[in-house]
């Protein structure tokens, strides 16, 4: 994720990094002018249409349409960042789980060793999650030090289920062993059991994606509501309609561009969620509460 300074106007104007949607749509937009200068070469100049009073008013539809689009837009735009902000709330639900349970184990447990082996699985859980979302097939590294206790993860199935299961049949070991008391138990309960409610939430916008026809109607809106454009506003504007119609598809392209960016914030994307700055994060917690 970027980090920026909201207060920095001329920064935001005049700076295009990589991700900026001038980048990604400028093929399109040349070519979109182009195709504008040739209807206004075609219409003005060789079958003088402008003479024609009645087509004058074809900006009319144009102007009718543009308000459905902005609202079809906004509506893109808000649900997308509504699954980008849920998306952060998971993740810092999981930054305070893994803190509660690591304060509640530092302060139940009186043996090191037992410590030790949760001091590992809790960051490997967050970083594990992570890899998980991402859809990368890699195996959970585990720190240069050797720790037998803890068994190699199958990376072809779910590995934070694992993760997971390890540390509950732990805990549930431990008050076995009377190391834990009933009451104990219960309080380590919760937080155990919302590392899982967390990696199912983020499951669920992993794998729900905004609904196919809905996205594709928006994208053959623009193109259709741009490519007509030319025909109507080429009698208003003249070649003045080129770089209008050029402005107009590079706003309402990047509003569906950063749309698609951020319905899915678990991705590797420089707008996405920093998870493994927060896995890190969550390591170095557990490090200084353990």
């Amino acid at each position: 994720m970027i980090s920026y300074n909201p207060k920095d106007w001329i920064q935001f104007i005049f700076n295009f990094h990589k991700s900026d949607t001038v980048r990604k749509l400028l093929p399109i937009i040349i070519i979109l002018a182009l195709y504008s200068w040739f209807v206004a070469y075609m219409e003005m100049e060789v079958f003088k249409l402008s003479v024609n009073n009645q087509l004058k008013n074809l900006p009319i539809m144009h102007s009718l349409l543009g308000f459905a689009i902005s609202m079809l837009l906004v509506f893109r735009t808000n649900t997308a960042y509504d699954r980008w902000w849920e998306g952060r709330r998971l993740w810092g639900s999981l930054v305070n789980s893994s803190r509660n349970l690591s304060i509640k184990l530092n302060s139940f447990l009186q043996d090191d060793n037992d410590r030790c082996l949760f001091k590992e699985l809790i960051p490997h859980f967050a970083m594990a999650l992570k890899l998980h979302l991402q859809s990368d097939i890699t195996r959970l590294e585990l720190d240069s030090l050797p720790h037998p206790e803890i068994p190699d993860f199958d990376t072809s199935k779910h590995v934070p289920v694992q993760i997971a299961g390890l540390m509950m049949n732990r805990v549930n070991q431990l008050y076995t062993n009377g190391k834990l008391t009933g009451d104990q138990l219960i309080l380590l309960n919760a937080d155990l059991s919302a590392f899982m409610e967390i990696c199912g939430a983020c499951e669920r916008i992993k794998n729900t994606p905004i609904p196919y026809s809905y996205s594709i109607f928006i994208k053959k809106f623009i193109f259709f509501y741009v490519m007509t454009m030319p025909f109507g506003f080429v009698f208003t504007l003249g070649y003045l309609m080129i770089p209008v119609v050029s402005f107009i598809f590079y706003v309402l392209a990047s509003l569906e561009l950063i749309a698609e960016e951020i319905e899915d914030p678990f991705g590797k994307d420089e707008n996405d969620l920093p998870m493994e700055r927060m896995a890190l994060t969550i390591k170095k917690n557990i490090e200084e509460i353990f």
